[in-house]
């Protein structure tokens, strides 16, 4: 029997593209995964033993395999998770402490301790530890040494404070009451607009720690540019979602998918999802054109994904998990749910929809809810989300190499059924 078959029959199959996993896989535990920029092998796990080109039936059992290898891995990420959260305090230091006794400007300095330590923590950390475990798969551990792993953790920081520079930002422009468990920063009492200069406060903060912790890198200018090119992108997606839900203006005709995927493409997938990544492949030395096509096109995806979460968690999430309350409906906003329900609804329906979307009141909100529930609107988020995670995993399958699919396969297996 060819090798091919007898390995199909077993539920495990053989991959065009690069994903290298020892024979050794089913007698122990796997070694970590790394990635030689420039060397010989590139995205393939490296040993002395021989080696068998393999995807198994069920992807999660790869993706646990490949990331946790049981309770050992895991430990190791919950590791790096709360010394990425404890060099947090380091971040502030070296943004306010020099400067906080200054005759001068110690006042603002102090103002924008505050906003940091307000603002920026309190979320999932996915951002900006998505730049360290990425860095950690795509270098050797032998050249991971604490200075590599301390600018990581700095950049992965970068990567929420421009989170932060966008949410104090977007908070104020919805009209939002809450973010992450607690009020906006724009509604706590003596803030209001004066949030605007202290967003751009935050986005000041990225520039000045790329300047202090990587100037002397090859890889400076990259991510120099690529912070700033992410940044006009998501103001973009920002504009774009703003036009097209103008406040006091309900025009249905302006929510097609072709302009939400535009929306979450701009204004969602670039920061949450290939900034993270690329910064850390440019920090690995990997800066090839192909390279970043590939892991952008996966990227994009996982992104539209999740922003498509969000707008169902706008709304049917609980809010005592998801740490905010959801205004999309009121907002006039152009959610997936509001794409859904106008593909679905009949002309009595829509008129509903026209009558009540866009506005403020509690009753006119509850009325377009229980439109979604009656076009069974959970059901087909419910159907969507197996599909197009099933979608990720091929396209994963098919275009990271040269890069360890671990990358990709995580992200997407951490943003699967989500509930926050």
């Amino acid at each position: 029997m060819p090798l091919s078959r007898w390995l199909r029959s077993m539920g495990v199959f053989l991959l065009p593209a690069s994903c290298w996993v020892p024979r050794e896989r089913w007698l122990g535990f796997l070694q970590r995964p790394s990635l030689v920029h420039r060397g010989s092998v590139l995205g393939a796990w490296h040993s002395d033993r021989c080696w068998c080109q393999v995807w198994t039936e069920e992807p999660r059992v790869l993706y646990s395999s490949l990331r946790m290898n049981g309770d050992q891995k895991l430990d190791v990420y919950d590791q790096n998770k709360q010394s990425f959260i404890q060099h947090f305090s380091q971040i502030v230091k070296v943004l306010t402490e020099d400067e906080l006794g200054h005759p001068e400007t110690g006042d603002a300095i102090a103002r924008l301790k505050e906003v940091l330590e307000y603002n920026v923590i309190g979320g999932k950390y996915q951002r900006g530890m998505t730049v360290l475990v990425t860095f950690q798969d795509l270098v050797e551990p032998s050249k991971q040494d604490a200075d590599s792993l301390q600018r990581a953790m700095t950049v992965g920081w970068c990567v929420e404070l421009l989170q932060a520079f966008f949410l104090v930002s977007d908070d104020i422009m919805d009209a939002s009451l809450t973010r992450r468990g607690q009020a906006c920063w724009y509604k706590k009492p003596g803030i209001g607009l004066d949030a605007v200069n202290d967003a751009l406060l935050l986005e000041a903060c990225i520039y000045r720690l790329l300047k202090l912790c990587c100037r002397e890198q090859p890889y400076y200018l990259n991510l120099m540019e690529l912070f700033l090119q992410t940044s006009y992108q998501t103001e973009i997606g920002q504009t774009l979602d703003l036009i097209t839900a103008p406040q006091g203006s309900v025009d249905l005709g302006r929510f097609t998918e072709k302009r939400y995927k535009s929306i979450v493409k701009y204004k969602t997938a670039f920061y949450s999802f290939y900034l993270p990544v690329a910064a850390a492949m440019y920090m690995a030395g990997i800066d090839g054109e192909k390279e970043h096509a590939n892991a952008k096109k996966i990227l994009m995806e996982i992104g539209e994904l999740f922003q498509i979460q969000d707008d169902y968690l706008d709304l049917f999430g609980d809010s005592s998990v998801t740490g905010k309350i959801g205004t999309d409906i009121q907002d006039n906003k152009c959610s997936w749910l509001v794409v859904q329900c106008l593909q679905r609804a009949s002309p009595e329906q829509r008129r509903i929809l026209q009558e009540n979307y866009g506005q403020k009141e509690a009753e006119k909100v509850a009325r377009v809810k229980a439109l979604y529930e009656e076009l069974n609107l959970q059901a087909v988020f419910t159907q969507y989300e197996e599909d197009r995670y099933s979608h990720l995993l091929s396209l994963i399958e098919q275009c990271s190499s040269p890069l360890p699919p671990a990358i990709f396969l995580r992200l997407a297996q951490k943003i699967y059924k989500r509930k926050k």
